[in-house]
Protein backbone atom coordinates (compact mmCIF):
# COMPACT_ATOMS: atom_id res chain seq x y z
CA UNK A 1 0.00 0.00 0.00
CA UNK A 2 2.88 2.38 0.69
CA UNK A 3 4.22 1.84 -2.84
CA UNK A 4 0.77 2.45 -4.30
CA UNK A 5 0.32 5.68 -2.37
CA UNK A 6 3.80 6.93 -3.18
CA UNK A 7 3.30 6.24 -6.89
CA UNK A 8 -0.10 7.96 -6.95
CA UNK A 9 1.03 11.05 -5.04
CA UNK A 10 4.26 11.45 -7.04
CA UNK A 11 2.37 11.14 -10.30
CA UNK A 12 -0.27 13.61 -9.12
CA UNK A 13 2.35 16.17 -8.09
CA UNK A 14 4.03 15.92 -11.47
CA UNK A 15 0.76 16.53 -13.31
CA UNK A 16 -0.40 19.54 -11.31
CA UNK A 17 2.78 21.39 -12.31
CA UNK A 18 1.74 21.40 -15.96
CA UNK A 19 0.19 24.48 -17.60
CA UNK A 20 -2.69 22.34 -18.89
CA UNK A 21 -3.76 21.62 -15.32
CA UNK A 22 -3.96 25.33 -14.51
CA UNK A 23 -5.98 25.95 -17.66
CA UNK A 24 -8.41 23.22 -16.66
CA UNK A 25 -8.81 24.69 -13.17
CA UNK A 26 -9.61 28.10 -14.62
CA UNK A 27 -12.07 26.46 -17.00
CA UNK A 28 -13.70 24.70 -14.05
CA UNK A 29 -14.45 28.06 -12.44
CA UNK A 30 -15.98 29.37 -15.66
CA UNK A 31 -18.01 26.20 -16.10
CA UNK A 32 -19.37 26.49 -12.58
CA UNK A 33 -20.63 29.97 -13.43
CA UNK A 34 -22.35 28.53 -16.49
CA UNK A 35 -24.00 25.83 -14.37
CA UNK A 36 -25.57 28.39 -12.03
CA UNK A 37 -26.72 31.17 -14.39
CA UNK A 38 -28.55 34.34 -13.33
CA UNK A 39 -32.28 34.02 -12.76
CA UNK A 40 -33.28 35.37 -16.19
CA UNK A 41 -30.75 33.40 -18.25
CA UNK A 42 -31.91 31.39 -21.26
CA UNK A 43 -28.86 29.09 -21.18
CA UNK A 44 -29.27 26.30 -18.62
CA UNK A 45 -27.63 22.99 -17.77
CA UNK A 46 -30.55 21.34 -15.96
CA UNK A 47 -34.14 21.76 -17.17
CA UNK A 48 -36.72 20.05 -14.97
CA UNK A 49 -39.78 20.39 -17.16
CA UNK A 50 -39.42 24.15 -17.56
CA UNK A 51 -38.38 24.67 -13.95
CA UNK A 52 -35.28 24.79 -11.78
CA UNK A 53 -34.65 24.63 -8.08
CA UNK A 54 -34.02 27.66 -5.94
CA UNK A 55 -30.31 28.26 -5.57
CA UNK A 56 -29.93 26.57 -2.20
CA UNK A 57 -26.75 24.74 -1.19
CA UNK A 58 -28.22 21.42 -2.25
CA UNK A 59 -29.44 22.52 -5.67
CA UNK A 60 -26.33 24.53 -6.51
CA UNK A 61 -24.25 21.52 -5.51
CA UNK A 62 -26.42 19.32 -7.72
CA UNK A 63 -26.12 21.35 -10.92
CA UNK A 64 -22.39 21.99 -10.50
CA UNK A 65 -21.72 18.33 -9.68
CA UNK A 66 -23.65 17.19 -12.76
CA UNK A 67 -21.85 19.76 -14.89
CA UNK A 68 -18.47 18.59 -13.60
CA UNK A 69 -19.47 14.98 -14.28
CA UNK A 70 -20.43 15.79 -17.88
CA UNK A 71 -17.41 17.99 -18.58
CA UNK A 72 -14.68 16.02 -16.83
CA UNK A 73 -15.80 12.68 -18.22
CA UNK A 74 -15.15 14.10 -21.69
CA UNK A 75 -12.34 16.67 -21.47
CA UNK A 76 -10.80 15.13 -18.36
CA UNK A 77 -10.35 11.83 -20.16
CA UNK A 78 -7.96 13.45 -22.63
CA UNK A 79 -6.17 15.30 -19.84
CA UNK A 80 -5.30 12.20 -17.79
CA UNK A 81 -4.80 9.83 -20.73
CA UNK A 82 -1.04 10.16 -20.71
CA UNK A 83 0.12 8.52 -17.49
CA UNK A 84 1.49 5.30 -18.99
CA UNK A 85 2.76 6.90 -22.20
CA UNK A 86 4.70 9.48 -20.20
CA UNK A 87 6.47 6.76 -18.23
CA UNK A 88 7.39 5.10 -21.50
CA UNK A 89 8.72 8.32 -23.04
CA UNK A 90 10.78 9.36 -20.03
CA UNK A 91 12.23 5.92 -19.30
CA UNK A 92 10.61 5.77 -15.86
CA UNK A 93 8.60 2.77 -16.99
CA UNK A 94 11.73 0.74 -17.70
CA UNK A 95 13.08 1.55 -14.24
CA UNK A 96 9.81 0.45 -12.65
CA UNK A 97 9.80 -2.74 -14.71
CA UNK A 98 13.24 -3.59 -13.35
CA UNK A 99 12.05 -3.19 -9.75
CA UNK A 100 9.79 -5.29 -7.52
CA UNK A 101 6.65 -3.23 -8.24
CA UNK A 102 3.89 -5.54 -9.46
CA UNK A 103 1.68 -4.69 -12.41
CA UNK A 104 -1.62 -4.51 -10.43
CA UNK A 105 0.00 -2.06 -7.99
CA UNK A 106 1.33 0.02 -10.87
CA UNK A 107 -2.13 0.16 -12.48
CA UNK A 108 -3.80 0.96 -9.17
CA UNK A 109 -1.35 3.82 -8.60
CA UNK A 110 -2.02 5.28 -12.03
CA UNK A 111 -5.76 4.95 -11.51
CA UNK A 112 -5.52 6.73 -8.16
CA UNK A 113 -3.45 9.48 -9.75
CA UNK A 114 -6.01 9.94 -12.54
CA UNK A 115 -8.79 10.13 -9.97
CA UNK A 116 -6.87 12.64 -7.84
CA UNK A 117 -6.40 14.94 -10.84
CA UNK A 118 -10.06 14.78 -11.83
CA UNK A 119 -11.21 14.99 -8.22
CA UNK A 120 -9.17 18.12 -7.59
CA UNK A 121 -10.99 19.81 -10.45
CA UNK A 122 -14.35 18.69 -9.11
CA UNK A 123 -13.28 20.10 -5.74
CA UNK A 124 -12.56 23.43 -7.41
CA UNK A 125 -16.07 23.40 -8.82
CA UNK A 126 -17.47 22.66 -5.35
CA UNK A 127 -15.76 25.78 -3.98
CA UNK A 128 -17.08 27.71 -6.98
CA UNK A 129 -20.58 26.41 -6.21
CA UNK A 130 -20.45 27.86 -2.72
CA UNK A 131 -19.34 31.24 -4.06
CA UNK A 132 -22.08 31.21 -6.70
CA UNK A 133 -24.76 30.40 -4.14
CA UNK A 134 -23.81 33.50 -2.18
CA UNK A 135 -23.46 35.56 -5.37
CA UNK A 136 -26.91 34.67 -6.73
CA UNK A 137 -28.44 35.45 -3.34
CA UNK A 138 -31.59 33.31 -3.57
CA UNK A 139 -30.54 31.50 -0.38
CA UNK A 140 -27.71 32.55 1.92
CA UNK A 141 -28.08 29.57 4.25
CA UNK A 142 -25.01 27.41 3.65
CA UNK A 143 -25.34 23.66 4.20
CA UNK A 144 -21.93 22.05 3.47
CA UNK A 145 -23.25 18.48 3.55
CA UNK A 146 -26.07 19.24 1.11
CA UNK A 147 -23.65 21.03 -1.21
CA UNK A 148 -21.01 18.27 -1.19
CA UNK A 149 -23.34 15.25 -1.32
CA UNK A 150 -23.97 15.53 -5.10
CA UNK A 151 -20.23 15.64 -5.73
CA UNK A 152 -19.62 12.54 -3.61
CA UNK A 153 -22.49 10.43 -4.94
CA UNK A 154 -22.89 11.72 -8.51
CA UNK A 155 -19.60 13.21 -9.71
CA UNK A 156 -16.99 11.00 -8.02
CA UNK A 157 -18.33 7.65 -9.37
CA UNK A 158 -18.35 9.04 -12.92
CA UNK A 159 -14.86 10.47 -12.49
CA UNK A 160 -13.70 7.06 -11.29
CA UNK A 161 -15.12 5.50 -14.46
CA UNK A 162 -13.30 8.10 -16.54
CA UNK A 163 -10.00 7.55 -14.71
CA UNK A 164 -10.31 3.79 -15.23
CA UNK A 165 -11.28 4.13 -18.90
CA UNK A 166 -8.29 6.38 -19.59
CA UNK A 167 -5.99 3.76 -18.07
CA UNK A 168 -7.70 0.92 -19.94
CA UNK A 169 -7.29 2.74 -23.25
CA UNK A 170 -3.60 3.40 -22.55
CA UNK A 171 -2.86 -0.20 -21.61
CA UNK A 172 -4.69 -1.72 -24.60
CA UNK A 173 -2.61 -1.60 -27.81
CA UNK A 174 -5.50 -1.08 -30.24
CA UNK A 175 -6.89 1.80 -28.15
CA UNK A 176 -3.63 3.65 -27.46
CA UNK A 177 -3.64 5.42 -30.81
CA UNK A 178 -5.74 8.32 -32.00
CA UNK A 179 -8.52 5.84 -32.71
CA UNK A 180 -9.05 5.53 -28.97
CA UNK A 181 -9.31 9.31 -28.61
CA UNK A 182 -12.07 9.48 -31.20
CA UNK A 183 -13.80 6.35 -29.91
CA UNK A 184 -14.10 7.85 -26.43
CA UNK A 185 -16.26 10.69 -27.78
CA UNK A 186 -18.85 8.20 -29.01
CA UNK A 187 -18.60 6.13 -25.83
CA UNK A 188 -19.15 9.32 -23.85
CA UNK A 189 -22.17 10.31 -25.96
CA UNK A 190 -23.74 6.88 -25.52
CA UNK A 191 -23.07 6.96 -21.79
CA UNK A 192 -24.52 10.44 -21.30
CA UNK A 193 -27.67 9.69 -23.28
CA UNK A 194 -28.28 6.20 -21.94
CA UNK A 195 -27.08 7.00 -18.43
CA UNK A 196 -29.90 9.48 -17.82
CA UNK A 197 -32.50 6.73 -17.84
CA UNK A 198 -33.78 5.41 -14.52
CA UNK A 199 -33.42 1.88 -15.95
CA UNK A 200 -29.72 2.31 -16.82
CA UNK A 201 -27.40 -0.36 -15.34
CA UNK A 202 -26.36 0.56 -11.79
CA UNK A 203 -28.35 3.78 -12.11
CA UNK A 204 -26.19 5.20 -14.90
CA UNK A 205 -25.34 8.81 -14.19
CA UNK A 206 -27.57 8.72 -11.13
CA UNK A 207 -29.98 11.35 -12.44
CA UNK A 208 -32.83 8.95 -13.19
CA UNK A 209 -33.53 8.66 -9.47
CA UNK A 210 -33.82 12.45 -9.16
CA UNK A 211 -37.07 12.76 -11.10
CA UNK A 212 -39.13 11.89 -8.04
CA UNK A 213 -37.50 14.67 -6.04
CA UNK A 214 -38.61 17.32 -8.53
CA UNK A 215 -42.39 17.67 -8.42
CA UNK A 216 -42.33 20.41 -11.04
CA UNK A 217 -40.87 18.13 -13.72
CA UNK A 218 -44.10 16.36 -14.69
CA UNK A 219 -41.95 13.54 -16.05
CA UNK A 220 -39.63 15.78 -18.10
CA UNK A 221 -35.92 16.06 -17.32
CA UNK A 222 -33.15 17.53 -19.47
CA UNK A 223 -29.41 17.53 -18.78
CA UNK A 224 -26.83 19.35 -20.87
CA UNK A 225 -26.16 22.84 -22.18
CA UNK A 226 -29.54 23.99 -23.48
CA UNK A 227 -31.21 27.20 -24.66
CA UNK A 228 -34.77 27.66 -23.37
CA UNK A 229 -37.47 29.89 -24.82
CA UNK A 230 -38.29 31.55 -21.52
CA UNK A 231 -36.66 31.76 -18.08
CA UNK A 232 -37.30 28.72 -15.90
CA UNK A 233 -39.74 28.92 -13.03
CA UNK A 234 -38.49 27.84 -9.60
CA UNK A 235 -39.30 25.29 -6.91
CA UNK A 236 -37.58 24.18 -3.71
CA UNK A 237 -35.57 21.01 -4.21
CA UNK A 238 -35.57 18.66 -1.19
CA UNK A 239 -32.12 17.15 -1.81
CA UNK A 240 -30.56 13.86 -2.89
CA UNK A 241 -32.48 10.67 -2.06
CA UNK A 242 -29.72 9.15 0.09
CA UNK A 243 -31.45 5.83 0.71
CA UNK A 244 -29.59 2.53 0.91
CA UNK A 245 -30.38 1.55 -2.67
CA UNK A 246 -29.10 4.80 -4.16
CA UNK A 247 -25.88 4.73 -2.12
CA UNK A 248 -25.30 1.07 -3.01
CA UNK A 249 -25.65 1.82 -6.71
CA UNK A 250 -23.13 4.64 -6.60
CA UNK A 251 -20.69 2.49 -4.62
CA UNK A 252 -21.11 -0.30 -7.18
CA UNK A 253 -20.23 2.08 -10.02
CA UNK A 254 -17.05 3.08 -8.19
CA UNK A 255 -16.07 -0.54 -7.51
CA UNK A 256 -16.71 -1.39 -11.15
CA UNK A 257 -14.34 1.41 -12.13
CA UNK A 258 -11.64 -0.08 -9.89
CA UNK A 259 -12.13 -3.47 -11.56
CA UNK A 260 -11.84 -1.90 -15.03
CA UNK A 261 -8.62 -0.14 -13.99
CA UNK A 262 -7.07 -3.42 -12.84
CA UNK A 263 -8.31 -5.45 -15.82
CA UNK A 264 -5.26 -4.66 -18.04
CA UNK A 265 -3.09 -6.57 -15.57
CA UNK A 266 -4.14 -9.65 -17.57
CA UNK A 267 -2.18 -8.52 -20.63
CA UNK A 268 -0.22 -5.38 -19.74
CA UNK A 269 3.39 -6.21 -18.86
CA UNK A 270 4.45 -2.62 -18.35
CA UNK A 271 7.73 -1.91 -20.11
CA UNK A 272 9.60 -5.15 -19.55
CA UNK A 273 11.37 -5.97 -22.81
CA UNK A 274 13.41 -8.86 -21.44
CA UNK A 275 11.35 -11.46 -23.27
CA UNK A 276 11.72 -9.72 -26.58
CA UNK A 277 15.42 -9.05 -26.03
CA UNK A 278 16.10 -12.69 -25.19
CA UNK A 279 14.70 -13.86 -28.50
CA UNK A 280 16.51 -11.24 -30.54
CA UNK A 281 19.45 -12.32 -32.62
CA UNK A 282 22.56 -10.20 -32.72
CA UNK A 283 23.53 -9.00 -36.17
CA UNK A 284 27.04 -8.14 -37.28
CA UNK A 285 27.83 -4.47 -37.36
CA UNK A 286 27.43 -3.00 -40.85
CA UNK A 287 30.48 -1.73 -42.69
CA UNK A 288 30.29 1.51 -44.62
CA UNK A 289 31.61 1.26 -48.16
CA UNK A 290 32.71 4.56 -49.67
CA UNK A 291 31.64 4.86 -53.29
CA UNK A 292 32.48 8.49 -53.91
CA UNK A 293 30.23 11.55 -53.93
CA UNK A 294 26.66 10.86 -55.08
CA UNK A 295 25.55 12.35 -58.34
CA UNK A 296 22.02 13.64 -58.64
CA UNK A 297 20.55 14.89 -61.86
CA UNK A 298 19.42 18.50 -61.73
CA UNK A 299 15.69 19.05 -61.97
CA UNK A 300 14.59 22.34 -63.49
CA UNK A 301 11.56 24.30 -62.32
CA UNK A 302 9.97 25.24 -59.03
CA UNK A 303 10.01 22.88 -56.08
CA UNK A 304 6.58 24.07 -54.89
CA UNK A 305 4.65 21.33 -56.65
CA UNK A 306 7.01 18.61 -55.47
CA UNK A 307 6.88 19.96 -51.92
CA UNK A 308 3.07 19.94 -51.93
CA UNK A 309 2.99 16.41 -53.35
CA UNK A 310 5.43 15.28 -50.67
CA UNK A 311 3.29 16.83 -47.92
CA UNK A 312 0.20 15.07 -49.27
CA UNK A 313 2.04 11.74 -49.26
CA UNK A 314 3.24 12.34 -45.69
CA UNK A 315 -0.27 13.30 -44.58
CA UNK A 316 -1.98 10.16 -45.88
CA UNK A 317 0.93 7.80 -45.32
CA UNK A 318 0.02 5.02 -42.96
CA UNK A 319 -3.72 5.20 -43.58
CA UNK A 320 -4.90 1.55 -43.61
CA UNK A 321 -6.93 0.04 -46.40
CA UNK A 322 -10.14 0.17 -44.37
CA UNK A 323 -9.76 3.95 -44.04
CA UNK A 324 -9.79 4.33 -47.80
CA UNK A 325 -12.71 1.91 -48.06
CA UNK A 326 -14.65 3.88 -45.46
CA UNK A 327 -13.93 7.15 -47.27
CA UNK A 328 -15.21 5.63 -50.51
CA UNK A 329 -18.39 4.38 -48.83
CA UNK A 330 -19.01 7.80 -47.30
CA UNK A 331 -18.58 9.34 -50.74
CA UNK A 332 -21.15 6.96 -52.21
CA UNK A 333 -23.53 7.62 -49.32
CA UNK A 334 -23.16 11.34 -49.99
CA UNK A 335 -24.80 10.85 -53.38
CA UNK A 336 -28.08 9.92 -51.67
CA UNK A 337 -27.93 11.63 -48.27
CA UNK A 338 -28.62 15.36 -47.83
CA UNK A 339 -25.45 17.45 -48.22
CA UNK A 340 -25.44 18.60 -44.57
CA UNK A 341 -25.30 15.16 -42.89
CA UNK A 342 -23.05 13.82 -45.65
CA UNK A 343 -20.59 16.66 -45.10
CA UNK A 344 -20.63 16.16 -41.33
CA UNK A 345 -19.77 12.47 -41.74
CA UNK A 346 -17.16 13.19 -44.38
CA UNK A 347 -15.41 15.72 -42.18
CA UNK A 348 -15.06 13.54 -39.10
CA UNK A 349 -13.55 10.60 -40.96
CA UNK A 350 -10.05 12.12 -41.54
CA UNK A 351 -9.63 13.41 -37.97
CA UNK A 352 -6.69 11.09 -37.27
CA UNK A 353 -4.91 12.21 -40.44
CA UNK A 354 -5.57 15.90 -39.80
CA UNK A 355 -4.21 15.57 -36.27
CA UNK A 356 -0.72 14.92 -37.65
CA UNK A 357 -0.51 18.41 -39.12
CA UNK A 358 2.03 20.57 -37.34
CA UNK A 359 3.35 17.78 -35.11
CA UNK A 360 6.05 16.24 -37.27
CA UNK A 361 8.67 18.93 -36.76
CA UNK A 362 8.54 18.00 -33.08
CA UNK A 363 8.70 14.26 -33.76
CA UNK A 364 11.53 14.54 -36.30
CA UNK A 365 13.85 17.38 -35.42
CA UNK A 366 15.60 17.15 -38.77
CA UNK A 367 12.56 18.76 -40.40
CA UNK A 368 13.09 21.84 -38.27
CA UNK A 369 16.36 22.43 -40.12
CA UNK A 370 14.53 22.74 -43.45
CA UNK A 371 15.92 25.89 -45.11
CA UNK A 372 12.47 27.35 -45.89
CA UNK A 373 10.23 26.39 -42.97
CA UNK A 374 7.54 28.91 -43.86
CA UNK A 375 7.21 27.51 -47.37
CA UNK A 376 6.91 24.04 -45.93
CA UNK A 377 4.23 25.24 -43.51
CA UNK A 378 2.17 26.64 -46.38
CA UNK A 379 2.54 23.35 -48.24
CA UNK A 380 1.51 21.42 -45.14
CA UNK A 381 -1.64 23.53 -44.78
CA UNK A 382 -2.38 23.18 -48.49
CA UNK A 383 -2.09 19.40 -48.18
CA UNK A 384 -4.61 19.49 -45.34
CA UNK A 385 -6.95 21.63 -47.44
CA UNK A 386 -6.71 19.12 -50.29
CA UNK A 387 -7.54 16.24 -47.95
CA UNK A 388 -10.49 18.19 -46.53
CA UNK A 389 -11.76 19.04 -50.00
CA UNK A 390 -11.42 15.44 -51.14
CA UNK A 391 -13.43 13.99 -48.24
CA UNK A 392 -16.14 16.63 -48.74
CA UNK A 393 -16.09 16.62 -52.54
CA UNK A 394 -19.42 14.84 -53.07
CA UNK A 395 -21.53 17.28 -50.98
CA UNK A 396 -19.68 20.18 -52.63
CA UNK A 397 -20.45 18.81 -56.09
CA UNK A 398 -24.14 18.52 -55.22
CA UNK A 399 -24.18 22.11 -53.97
CA UNK A 400 -22.52 23.22 -57.20
CA UNK A 401 -25.05 21.38 -59.35
CA UNK A 402 -28.03 22.76 -57.42
CA UNK A 403 -26.64 26.30 -57.43
CA UNK A 404 -26.27 26.45 -53.65
CA UNK A 405 -23.84 29.36 -53.56
CA UNK A 406 -24.08 30.12 -49.81
CA UNK A 407 -23.59 26.45 -48.98
CA UNK A 408 -20.57 26.22 -51.27
CA UNK A 409 -19.08 29.34 -49.68
CA UNK A 410 -19.52 27.81 -46.21
CA UNK A 411 -17.95 24.58 -47.49
CA UNK A 412 -14.93 26.48 -48.83
CA UNK A 413 -14.44 28.33 -45.56
CA UNK A 414 -14.70 25.07 -43.63
CA UNK A 415 -12.14 23.41 -45.90
CA UNK A 416 -9.72 26.18 -44.95
CA UNK A 417 -10.65 26.21 -41.27
CA UNK A 418 -10.26 22.54 -40.31
CA UNK A 419 -6.62 22.05 -41.44
CA UNK A 420 -5.74 25.50 -40.08
CA UNK A 421 -7.06 24.47 -36.66
CA UNK A 422 -5.14 21.18 -36.83
CA UNK A 423 -1.95 22.89 -37.97
CA UNK A 424 -2.09 25.53 -35.24
CA UNK A 425 -2.84 23.12 -32.41
CA UNK A 426 -0.19 20.70 -33.68
CA UNK A 427 2.41 23.46 -33.95
CA UNK A 428 1.51 24.81 -30.52
CA UNK A 429 1.45 21.51 -28.60
CA UNK A 430 3.48 19.13 -30.76
CA UNK A 431 0.96 16.35 -30.08
CA UNK A 432 -1.99 15.10 -32.18
CA UNK A 433 -4.18 14.40 -29.16
CA UNK A 434 -5.08 18.07 -28.62
CA UNK A 435 -6.67 18.45 -32.04
CA UNK A 436 -8.38 15.08 -31.77
CA UNK A 437 -10.07 16.16 -28.54
CA UNK A 438 -10.90 19.73 -29.58
CA UNK A 439 -12.17 18.90 -33.04
CA UNK A 440 -14.31 15.93 -32.06
CA UNK A 441 -15.94 18.05 -29.34
CA UNK A 442 -16.53 20.88 -31.84
CA UNK A 443 -17.97 18.45 -34.38
CA UNK A 444 -20.23 16.94 -31.72
CA UNK A 445 -21.65 20.37 -30.87
CA UNK A 446 -22.34 21.07 -34.54
CA UNK A 447 -24.24 17.83 -35.12
CA UNK A 448 -26.25 18.66 -31.99
CA UNK A 449 -27.56 21.82 -33.70
CA UNK A 450 -25.29 24.40 -32.06
CA UNK A 451 -25.46 26.63 -35.14
CA UNK A 452 -23.14 29.29 -33.71
CA UNK A 453 -20.23 26.84 -34.07
CA UNK A 454 -21.14 25.41 -37.48
CA UNK A 455 -17.88 25.93 -39.35
CA UNK A 456 -18.87 23.85 -42.41
CA UNK A 457 -22.44 24.84 -43.29
CA UNK A 458 -24.00 21.52 -42.30
CA UNK A 459 -26.92 23.18 -40.47
CA UNK A 460 -29.51 25.11 -42.43
CA UNK A 461 -31.92 27.87 -41.44
CA UNK A 462 -35.57 28.00 -42.43
CA UNK A 463 -34.79 29.53 -45.84
CA UNK A 464 -32.22 26.87 -46.70
CA UNK A 465 -29.20 29.08 -46.11
CA UNK A 466 -26.39 27.98 -43.74
CA UNK A 467 -27.35 28.69 -40.14
CA UNK A 468 -23.79 29.07 -38.89
CA UNK A 469 -21.41 32.02 -38.89
CA UNK A 470 -20.89 33.84 -42.22
CA UNK A 471 -18.40 32.16 -44.51
CA UNK A 472 -16.05 35.19 -44.55
CA UNK A 473 -15.88 35.06 -40.75
CA UNK A 474 -14.94 31.36 -40.77
CA UNK A 475 -12.37 31.99 -43.50
CA UNK A 476 -10.94 34.88 -41.48
CA UNK A 477 -10.69 32.60 -38.45
CA UNK A 478 -8.82 30.07 -40.60
CA UNK A 479 -6.37 32.73 -41.75
CA UNK A 480 -5.90 33.94 -38.18
CA UNK A 481 -5.14 30.40 -37.02
CA UNK A 482 -2.65 29.94 -39.83
CA UNK A 483 -1.04 33.25 -38.93
CA UNK A 484 -0.53 31.98 -35.38
CA UNK A 485 1.12 28.79 -36.65
CA UNK A 486 3.20 30.83 -39.09
CA UNK A 487 4.38 33.13 -36.31
CA UNK A 488 5.30 30.21 -34.06
CA UNK A 489 7.35 28.54 -36.78
CA UNK A 490 9.08 31.79 -37.64
CA UNK A 491 9.90 32.44 -33.98
CA UNK A 492 11.32 28.96 -33.46
CA UNK A 493 13.37 29.13 -36.63
CA UNK A 494 14.79 32.52 -35.61
CA UNK A 495 16.05 31.04 -32.34
CA UNK A 496 18.17 28.43 -34.10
Amino acid sequence: MSALGALAVADFRERVRRPAYLVMLISAVGLGRLAVPPAGSRWVVLDAGGARGLYTSGYVGLVTALTSALWLTLVGFYLVRDAVARDERTGVGQLLAAGPLRTPVYLAGKFASNLLVLGSMAGTMAVTALALQLLRGESRTVDPLALLAPFVFLAVPMLAVTAAAALLFEATPVLRSGFGNVLWLFVWMAGVIGGQSASAPLGGLGVGQLAGTMPATAGSFGLGLMYVDRPLRTFRWPGLPLDAGFVAQRAAVTLLAVAVALLPALWFHRFDTAGRAAGARSLPEPHTVYTGPPRTAAVAGSATGRLLAAEVRILVRGAPWWWWAGAALLGLAGLAAPPGPALALGWIWPVLLWSGLGTRREAAAILAAYPAPRRRLVAEWAAGVLLTAATGAVPAARMLVTGDGPGLAAWTAGALFVPALALTLGTLTGAPRTFQAVYTALWYLVINDVAALDYMGALRAAGGHPAGPPAPLVAAAALALFAVAFGLVRLRHARR
